[in-house]
């Protein structure tokens, strides 16, 4: 499917930047068996969240892992990048000799003017999962839900800065759990003297970039031919070339020479097993909304994100008080509200005629949720 650069306005591509609601595949559901849509949905479901959660543990590993000993987050986020880069590369080419009835993927190559016009995007790209990563790195995974939690809230600022767009009630009422279980968990966290004021700084960092993110993907998206694939790829690529003065910069190539196990075959083979997940992450997302909606993407990820923490719990043989359980459950739950809310407010738009397509929709839709 591709975008016509005139086919979107920029209002409506940042109202649906912003609001993440979407159609699921409805008729493609209504010509198959309930059973078999069924059978098909749960093991899409399962199949993202095993890569979801396992990608967050085997990143956690490579950041922070006590038997490793590796401290170069912007090196190990580089390096899944450029792992990235030569997967898209690889299916592109793969994709000429395959039957498209077998294996789709779009054609990518190096084209200078198009990556100078992704470059906006790619620096916010590189913010998002640089943040991503040294929240990650200073917080556990129990508690990194709620640490890069604010996302939504930041959806809501944006709209209203940006678009001048107001937010209803039982919206901000929506946010206003997630705040009050955000600020619950840290007093938690400080209580229990596993707080990290700069894991808290970088995720609010994280939560702001995922929302920018959103809005300069949008714009970068007729640059791409409306493709999300060919996106991933350039934006990719220009954030392999954006690292590296700033592995210079911060002194993490002189932290990789003093490494005792940068020639290990199995310090690599993580390394490149952290990249791959991070790429499946995308098709498995998109997948999941191909088989669902956006809507019911998101409470999948509310639930998927409960299971990880109860997991990061008794993984790491971790006790936690009562009121850190309910600051998730706060974190959770506004979660959940908020997607509810919103997708009940596009019921009662639909009848509304929109500016895209049923197709540009989901699209659009797709890369919003992509980016959280």
């Amino acid at each position: 499917m591709t975008l016509k650069p005139g086919s979107l306005k920029r209002s409506g591509i940042l109202r649906m930047a912003l609001s993440g609601a979407g159609e699921g595949d409805l008729e493609r559901g209504n010509r198959e068996p309930f059973l078999v849509r069924a059978v098909k949905i749960a093991l899409v479901v399962m199949l993202y969240w095993f890569i979801s959660i396992t990608m967050v543990f085997l990143n956690k590993y490579l950041l922070d892992s006590p038997s490793l000993k590796l401290d170069a987050p912007l090196f190990v986020t580089f390096y899944q990048c450029l792992v990235t880069v030569l997967l898209c590369k690889g299916l592109s080419l793969l994709s000429h000799v395959i039957p498209p009835s077998v294996m789709e993927f779009p054609s990518v190559r190096f084209d200078l003017k198009v990556l100078r016009s992704v470059l906006p995007l790619s620096v916010v790209f590189i913010g998002m999962i640089t943040f991503n990563n040294l929240c990650l790195k200073h917080l556990g995974v129990a508690f990194y839900t709620v640490g890069r939690c604010l996302s939504t809230v930041f959806n809501v600022l944006l709209s209203y800065v940006l678009l001048k767009q107001t937010t209803s009630l039982y919206a901000l009422l929506s946010c206003g759990v997630i705040l009050g279980g955000f600020w619950l968990g840290i007093d938690q966290e400080g209580q229990g003297g596993t707080l990290s004021w700069a894991g808290i700084f970088f995720g609010v960092l994280a939560s702001a970039c995922v929302s920018l993110n959103a809005i300069y993907t949008k714009k970068v998206l007729p640059a791409v031919d409306g493709s999300i694939w060919r996106l991933t790829f350039y934006n990719n690529v220009n954030a392999c070339f954006l690292f590296l003065p700033l592995l210079l910069v911060f002194g993490e190539l002189g932290s990789l020479m003093a490494f005792d196990k940068l020639a290990e075959f199995y310090f690599w083979g993580m390394m490149t097993l952290g990249g791959i997940f991070g790429f499946a992450i995308g098709y498995v997302t998109g997948l999941q909304i191909k088989f669902t909606s956006p809507l019911t993407h998101n409470i999948s990820g509310t639930a998927k994100a409960c299971a990880q923490t109860v997991l990061a719990v008794f993984y790491y043989q971790q006790t936690k008080s009562f009121l850190w359980w309910t600051s998730n459950a706060m974190v959770l739950g506004g979660s959940f509200c908020y997607t509810w809310v919103k997708g009940l407010e596009m019921k009662k738009t639909q009848a509304q005629p929109l500016p895209t397509t049923n197709e540009d929709e989901k699209s659009v839709s797709k890369v919003n949720i992509l980016n959280t």
